[in-house]
């Protein structure tokens, strides 16, 4: 537990059968395997980077999105061997600098992509509590600006905030 931020040492886990690695399903570090694809096995529940795979992964994980942006299609995209981006705007080539990049899978790439399938499967597991809180806000009672002021929630006006006699 980290005592000065209330919150636990270690990332985030799904409580019972989260995304793990066998063995067998090792993401290989050599440059010559360097992934450049992730591919989802619905029935096994697998999720395939290159020729390595997590287990344990469910479809909601994998097609979690955010403003309809799919987050491990995302997080992929900045770690695959192929990261070259189509030129949009102005039409400026890339800058050198993103030429500068591993050569092969880094083992970070591999803890950092189990911590977000826990953090994906966290999330899920939380979408029926956060429909329920948003469907009460919904049909909750509204409190009108008056009651605020009334109830002394807005604070005091200041004289910079009172309108000006003319």
């Amino acid at each position: 537990m980290d005592d000065d931020a209330d919150r636990p040492a270690s990332s985030p886990r799904v409580a019972i059968d989260g995304p793990t690695i066998p063995r067998a399903g090792t993401i290989p570090a050599t440059p010559q395997d360097f992934p450049n694809e992730l591919r989802y096995d619905a029935p096994a529940r697998r999720l395939f980077v290159g020729t390595g795979y997590v287990e344990n992964v469910t479809q909601a994980m994998v097609d979690y999105d955010v403003s309809g942006m799919n987050v491990l299609t995302q997080w992929f995209s900045y770690r695959k061997k192929d990261r070259r981006r189509p030129i949009i705007g102005d039409r400026r080539p890339p800058s050198p600098l993103s030429s500068i990049q591993p050569d092969h899978w880094l083992a970070e790439y591999t803890s950092d992509l189990l911590d977000l399938l826990h953090v994906l499967g966290r999330l899920v597991a939380l979408e029926p509590a956060q429909a329920k809180v948003l469907e009460d806000i919904l049909v909750g009672t509204l409190i009108d600006h008056e009651q605020l002021v009334a109830a002394g929630a807005l604070g005091t006006q200041t004289a910079a905030q009172e309108p000006e006699e003319n």
